[in-house]
C-alpha cells in the first residue's frame, strides 16, 4: 500500500510517499520517510485526525508530523484585526 508522509513548518513542507506492507501503522510510515528521529515533532494525524504511533494505516492515507504552535492563535488573529482598517458601515 501507499501512504503520504508530511511534515510542514511555516513557510516550507515536505512530502514522501512510502509503500509499505498491508497492517503497516504510523510509525512504520514514518520510520520508512526517514523522519523517526525528528525532534520538533508533538504528535500525529491522518487526514487531521490525531492517532497514535500505533494506529493502524489504509492505502492512501496522509501521515501528518505535528509539531508545537509558535504562536498563541489568539494573539495572532488579534494582531491581523489590529492591522486591517477599520470599515465604516
Amino acid at each position: 500500500m501507499k501512504v503520504q508522509v508530511v511534515r510542514a513548518w511555516p513557510r516550507r513542507h515536505e512530502a514522501a510517499e512510502v509503500s509499505l506492507a498491508p497492517g503497516s501503522c504510523v510509525r512504520d510510515a514514518v520510520s520508512a520517510a526517514g523522519w523517526a528521529a525528528d525532534a520538533e515533532v508533538t504528535g500525529y494525524a491522518v487526514f487531521g485526525a490525531k492517532v497514535s504511533l500505533d494506529a493502524i494505516l489504509v492505502d492512501g492515507d496522509r501521515v501528518e508530523l505535528l509539531r508545537a504552535l509558535t504562536v498563541d492563535p489568539k494573539v495572532a488573529r488579534r494582531k491581523r484585526a489590529e492591522a486591517r482598517p477599520i470599515k465604516k458601515r
